[in-house]
Order: structure tokens, then C-alpha cells, then sequence
């Protein structure tokens, strides 16, 4: 049989345009034209030491940080950056590493009526490589992310726990989340039970999710997923694939994954387990903030 020959569509002045322009936002300092009207909001009300410097700036250097800039890399920048532009307070490294640690992380989807896919995937908790595991039988697990993201490779939202977190109920309290805005769910077979069938069915949102290949065809507590086994062997898995656009899967989560990690690693480097967590979720974080540039 006839390979068919690779037709890249991609246009690529767009997308190298795109990336001349993420160049620019990484070292783009905004937090200047704000620093006094965002530092007068933050201090209204405020008891005790007022705070000097605006959330935008740790926002920016929240951004550097998961570049791989270590701390006191980020406070010579800002050092630098002060000596050409008035000479601005400087923040120290510590406060830098404090500041980062409480950034308040939120994800929102950007539309409505979303084909949407979940999954989960894993961020090492170290850069040590396999061999130091093995020779000293060194066990430190690893952080498990569990993402839903559109079929436009935005996040829309994203949990985040230790090896053990489980991804079908992680998942399903995010479809809850942001129910209003979801019209369709792609999802592997680990979502293939009647708890993420009966769910959809409730919330009005299509599943589409992948049948098991041993999966039993009574209903067992679910009509709805009774009915889509039915499809799905009906059509096979080949046709299913094209009428339900399961496809989009790809960029919706495993997208996601190859470019946060492509572009800020997939190690974090914090050693308390809270910061941990809050890092690697800071490494989606700041995708999205890229994506919106």
C-alpha cells in the first residue's frame, strides 16, 4: 500500500512571526508604565508594610524564572534593568523567590461551546539522571499534571498532585468547573466508565471517549455509554475516529504537554513539596501567558 505524501500546511511566516514575538515578551518590562497604579491597589487597605513592588513585575520575573533564570540571575536583571530606567527599587532574590511561590494561578476558558480533551502526564521532581536512581536506589516519585485543554491547544484548566493523584476524578471535577462552557469531551479509554458517562450525560456535553477493547456491552449503570459502545463498534474504530473528530484529542492535551515541556523543561527544581506543585503548574501558566502574547 501507497504511503501518502506529507503535506505540511503549516504557514510558516505566521508561525515564525509568532515566535519572534515571544522573544519580545520575555523581556518586555510593562510592570514600569504600572508599578504606581497597581501598587496603590494592592496597598488600599492594607495593614502593616506596604507593598513595593507590583504583582506584574513578579508576574514577568515568574516568566524568567521558569526560562531556567535562577533567582539572583533574576534580581542582577532587574539590577540592570533599573540602572537604564530610573533607577527603580530593586527587589532581592529572596523576595523574588517568596513573591513567585504565592503567584495566584488561575485558568479560564477563553470561549464557549469548547471541544475540550483531558489528561495527564508527568514532571520529574529532579534533573539527576536514571543512572544515579539505579546505582543508589534513590526513589523521590514524580508530579502528575492532569490538563484540559481546547482544541485550539489553550489550557482551560489543570490539577496537579504527586504520582498517586487520581486523573479520572481530577478530571471530572473539572468538567463540573467549567461545565457551562464545555460542548464535547475527548478523552482516552481511562475515562471509559459510567461515572465520566453519566456525568456528560447530565451536564448535556458529547462524549467521546475511547471504548476499551474489552469492554462489556450492558449498559452496567450507564445508558449513555451503552449506546456510544454501540457506535463505536458499529463504525469501528477507524470511521469512529473520523465522524467524532477524536482527533482533536492531540492538540487539546498531548500539545499541550510537548510544548510546556519543550520550552521550560520537564524537571522542577523547587525541593519543598508545596513548591513543587506550584512550579510545575507555573510552567502551564506561563504557556498560556505566551500563547496570549
Amino acid at each position: 500500500m501507497k504511503k501518502r505524501k506529507y503535506i505540511d500546511k503549516r504557514n510558516w511566516k505566521e508561525y515564525n512571526s509568532k515566535l519572534v514575538k515571544r522573544g519580545e515578551f520575555y523581556i518586555n518590562p510593562l510592570f514600569l508604565d504600572t508599578w504606581l497604579v497597581e501598587t496603590k491597589e494592592m496597598n488600599n487597605d492594607k495593614e502593616g508594610s506596604p507593598y513595593l513592588y507590583p504583582n506584574s513585575l513578579i508576574e514577568f520575573l515568574g516568566l524568567l524564572h521558569m526560562k531556567s533564570f535562577d533567582y539572583r540571575a533574576l534580581q542582577g536583571i532587574v539590577n540592570a534593568l533599573s540602572g537604564r530606567f530610573d533607577n527603580f527599587p530593586v527587589i532581592s532574590y529572596s523576595q523574588i523567590c517568596r513573591r513567585v511561590n504565592k503567584i495566584n494561578i488561575n485558568f479560564r476558558a477563553k470561549s464557549n461551546n469548547l471541544v475540550v480533551g483531558v489528561d495527564g502526564s508527568g514532571i520529574k521532581v529532579s534533573n539527576r539522571g536514571d543512572w544515579m536512581r539505579k546505582k543508589w536506589k534513590v526513589k523521590r516519585g514524580w508530579i502528575k499534571v492532569v490538563v484540559m485543554g481546547d482544541s485550539k491547544g489553550n489550557i482551560v484548566d489543570v490539577r496537579v498532585g504527586n504520582e498517586k493523584l487520581n486523573e479520572g476524578s481530577s478530571s471530572r471535577d473539572m468538567v463540573k468547573k467549567n461545565k457551562k462552557k464545555i460542548k464535547k469531551l475527548l478523552g482516552d479509554g481511562l475515562h471509559d466508565c459510567k461515572e465520566m458517562f453519566n456525568l456528560l450525560g447530565r451536564l448535556n456535553i458529547e462524549p467521546v471517549i475511547k471504548i476499551r477493547k474489552n469492554a462489556s456491552r450492558k449498559s452496567r449503570g450507564s445508558k449513555l455509554r451503552r449506546e456510544k459502545l454501540k457506535e463505536y463498534l458499529k463504525l469501528g474504530h477507524k470511521e469512529w475516529v473520523k465522524k467524532t473528530g477524536y482527533g482533536l484529542r492531540w492538540p487539546c492535551t498531548e500539545g499541550i504537554f510537548s510544548s510546556v515541556k519543550r520550552i521550560f523543561g520537564e524537571y522542577v527544581r523547587s525541593t519543598r513539596k508545596r513548591n513543587m506543585y506550584h512550579e510545575a503548574k507555573l510552567k502551564f501558566w506561563a504557556y498560556n501567558k505566551l500563547l496570549d502574547c
